[in-house]
């Protein structure tokens, strides 16, 4: 029983900057937007938490320089494809592209070595479990948000019938702007959770790819805040996973595979049976 509960509790950790990047994802496709930048988002939001946090000695102060971070970076997604009608996927790609390196060449400049900073004062178990509370409550908030409230209506119209949108007085590249906004600071607090939660600093590469595997979850979860987050703590589970096999001699790379496999999977067998937004992704 002890071994079961070690597992879900890890299960949970690993999870949890994934439900926030895909509910992340889930508020911008539902607008509209594919955010492929979701990977910066994370990104800039773990390294902009961890500068913040060694520089004041107050995670939560890095908590929300992170989570503006993140809204930055996929704000600048939501201008581009909103106001000059950038290819949203060009686009996404060449913002990771852009958080990646920027951040690593910001660890050189601030702190004089590649690669890593130093520890930085994080948010400790408490500060953790909080943020893993958090992302259940975000997943269930928005759920009812999309399903009962006027915004939830205006956001899934966006990403259906713009031109409704608009007929109604309504400005839909207004509406996706803001949605990318909100969206980039849930991906940067899954960032903050990697670097001052599960951790104490960042590493280049440490978001190993999790802002793709949350576009697979939100395939997965067609397109539902909780859908999202139920297969992102999946995912969640595969990571974990790893850990508990490797006791049994299975190749550890391998078992560190299982997650991307395993979203590739889901995008093979679910992607021609699950219908996106009808204007996900096109340009106003």
């Amino acid at each position: 029983m002890a071994e079961l509960l070690d597992f879900f509790q890890l299960a949970l950790v690993k999870a949890t900057p994934l439900i926030f990047a895909a509910l992340a994802g889930v508020i911008c496709e539902r607008s509209g937007i594919l955010n492929i930048a979701l990977e910066g988002g994370l990104t800039v939001g773990a390294f902009t938490g961890a500068a913040v946090s060694f520089e004041t000695g107050n995670p939560l102060l890095g908590l929300i320089a992170g989570m503006l971070a993140g809204a930055l970076l996929c704000g600048l997604l939501g201008v581009a494809a909103t106001r000059f009608g950038v290819d949203q996927i060009v686009a996404g790609i060449g913002l990771n592209m852009l958080a990646a390196g920027a951040t690593a060449f910001a660890v050189v400049v601030l702190f004089g070595a590649p690669g890593a900073t130093p520890e930085v004062h994080a948010l400790g178990s408490a500060g953790e479990t909080a943020l893993i509370a958090v992302a259940v409550v975000a997943a269930l908030a928005l759920q009812l948000g999309f399903d009962r409230t006027p915004w939830g209506l205006r956001l899934r119209a966006c990403g259906e019938n713009p031109q409704a949108v608009l007929s109604a007085g309504l400005d839909p590249r207004r509406i996706r702007v803001l949605a990318t906004l909100a969206g980039g600071a849930i991906a940067g607090l899954g960032g903050v959770f990697l670097s001052l939660g599960e951790l104490d600093l960042y590493s280049d590469g440490m978001t190993a790819g999790r802002g793709f595997i949350a576009l697979a979850a939100v395939i997965f979860g067609r397109w539902t805040p909780l859908g999202a987050a139920g297969a992102a703590l999946a995912f969640g589970a595969l990571s974990a996973l790893q850990f508990v096999l490797q006791r049994s001699g299975v190749p550890s790379e391998l078992m560190q595979a299982l997650p991307y496999l395993a979203a590739l999977a889901a995008l093979t067998g679910i992607v021609g049976k699950a219908r996106a937004p009808a204007a996900d992704g096109v340009s106003l």
